[in-house]
């Protein structure tokens, strides 16, 4: 089955002009000019997509997702939902990454990988982080080396939880140590290696990664912080980490295009800089004592829901913020045929309305996901 994208404004995520894809098994074959009656003529079964009024950007890349959860800091009626293979494709999100959070002890490493392969079964692309907010951290085979290297969905570590109560209190001696072994099994497994950190709103902000940077022959682009606008001085001490070569990422909500601009006016490296969307993870409130005041729910929709602001907007060019979205989180993540739209990279697209902003159509390798607005393939269970 071939899919054929007609004539779109194509931001790949740089901008291409107009002009039509087209796609076969989970493949871009070409990106051109592409005559439709030629493929009729050779007898090519095609799925034929006018984007002539439309906007054709990469698939979107979250890579901080609950994928079993999360939560559980009000007890255990506010553990946080598993989440749904519509709710992913109506976000446009076409590659996510899995993690725990602060629970590593009714929520485990081996049903974050079961979740993980289901969701590749349903048609998207998965992968996830060995561990969560503690040190030392849960994994699979006793090893976050070994996890990496053995287990073929998983990139990297974390979230491990810095500045915030509901850490373990490392030493930035244990982190080290933890990102050496992250580092190693990726050299070793051709993946990432990363070592991906939750940041609370502790006063110490992002201290030990500086120190991580600085004391240990650990290269910066090993680490990845996320949570970075919870103020306006942790932001200001993520432009200082994102100089030194490391990757920061945004956790998506009204503020962010706000603190993007931010970011960039005061000089945040752009090519370091992610968001994520924190989905079907707790949004716990905490008073200045520790005590929990309340909580809500990440939903996976807010990340295209900033892309669309932009798109309405002229605050930022989509030349800004489509990278922050894909090819920035591929790079982190080591993604190479992710992120972008080019011949022989994964046939991972959306297609938005130039008019309306709505999301159209999604394309993930290389299968119609959503069309004319409507999911067409949804989770098992659903």
């Amino acid at each position: 089955m071939f899919i054929l994208i007609k004539n779109g404004t194509i931001y790949a995520p740089q901008y291409l002009g107009k002009k039509s894809i087209l796609i076969s098994e989970n493949k871009i074959i070409k990106i051109g000019d592409i005559d439709e009656e030629t493929l009729y003529q050779l007898g090519v079964d095609a799925k034929v997509i006018d984007a002539a009024e439309s906007l054709i950007f990469p698939g979107l890349i979250d890579p901080h997702v609950h994928l079993i959860g999360g939560g559980g800091e009000g007890g255990f009626a506010t553990r946080t939902p598993e989440i749904q293979l519509s709710e992913i494709i109506k976000s446009g999100i076409t590659t996510m990454v899995g993690l725990l959070g602060t629970d590593g002890t009714t929520r485990h490493m081996t049903s974050l990988l079961a979740k993980a392969r289901g969701l590749e079964e349903e048609g998207i692309t998965t992968y996830i982080y060995s561990g969560n907010y503690h040190v030392p951290t849960p994994t699979i085979t006793s090893s976050i080396k070994d996890d990496v290297i053995l287990i073929d969905k998983v990139i990297g570590a974390g979230e491990i939880a810095i500045s915030d109560s509901r850490s373990a209190q490392p030493s930035v001696h244990e982190l080290a140590k933890l990102c050496a072994e992250a580092r190693i099994g990726g050299l070793l497994s051709k993946k990432a290696g990363v070592t991906h950190f939750h940041v609370g709103p502790g006063k110490a902000y992002l201290t030990l990664l500086h120190q991580i940077i600085d004391e240990y022959e650990i290269p910066p682009t090993s680490i990845y912080a996320t949570h970075i606008t919870r103020s306006k001085e942790l932001v200001d001490d993520a432009i200082k980490l994102s100089q030194k070569g490391a990757y920061v990422d945004i956790t998506a909500d009204e503020q962010t295009i706000k603190w993007v601009k931010y970011f960039k006016e005061n000089g945040g490296r752009m090519d370091r800089l992610t968001i994520s969307s924190d989905g079907n993870g707790s949004l716990p409130k905490f008073n200045e004592g520790g005590e929990l005041i309340g909580f809500g729910v990440a939903s996976p929709s807010t990340l295209f829901e900033q892309l669309k602001a932009v798109v309405k907007g002229d605050e930022l060019s989509l030349e800004e913020i489509v990278p922050l979205l894909t090819s920035n989180t591929a790079a982190a993540l080591r993604l190479n045929e992710k992120g972008i739209i080019e011949q022989h990279a994964d046939a991972d697209l959306i297609v938005i309305n130039k008019q309306t902003f709505d999301l159209e159509h999604v394309i993930a390798k290389g299968r119609l996901m959503m069309r004319d607005k409507k999911v067409v393939v949804k989770g098992t269970f659903e």
